[in-house]
């Protein structure tokens, strides 16, 4: 083998390591931006309706991100910013930008909320369970 053959063979080699390098961290990135955090399972399920405390506000399955928040005309909205998969999360479908207006006894204040994203609880009729802003724990 020449050191030709050698410096082809070893160029694969890299070639083939790197693009292995780079299937595993757009992987490992995928992954990581998807709520799908078994710690977070109790909280989702743990979450009551603030103005029913004896319903739930459902679960993962009617629960989206929900991050810009904004008022207008003196009622509070938020706009589904949410790019997980709905089907490991086994919810229908709701598009980036859908606007929901969020009525004043839905916003829940009681509990803190470990996802680091604004969380609507909402079916497909559009009635909001509830909405559980950013932070805490």
């Amino acid at each position: 083998m020449t050191a030709e053959d050698r410096m082809k063979s070893a160029l694969k080699i890299f070639v083939l390591a790197a693009v292995v390098v780079i299937v595993l961290i757009a992987g490992l990135i995928a992954a990581l931006a998807h709520d799908e955090n078994p710690d977070h399972d109790a909280w989702y399920g743990s979450l009551m309706q603030p103005d029913n405390p004896s319903a739930s506000c459902c679960g993962l399955a009617d629960a989206y991100w929900c991050d810009d928040y904004f008022a207008r005309e003196g009622k509070a909205y938020c706009r589904i910013t949410d790019d997980r998969d709905d089907a490991p999360l086994k919810r229908p479908h709701i598009d980036i930008g859908t606007e929901f207006e969020i009525p004043p006894y839905k916003l829940k204040f009681d509990r803190g909320n470990p996802t680091g994203h604004a969380v609507i609880f909402v079916n497909t009729a559009g009635h909001v369970w509830c909405y559980v802003q950013a932070g805490g724990v």
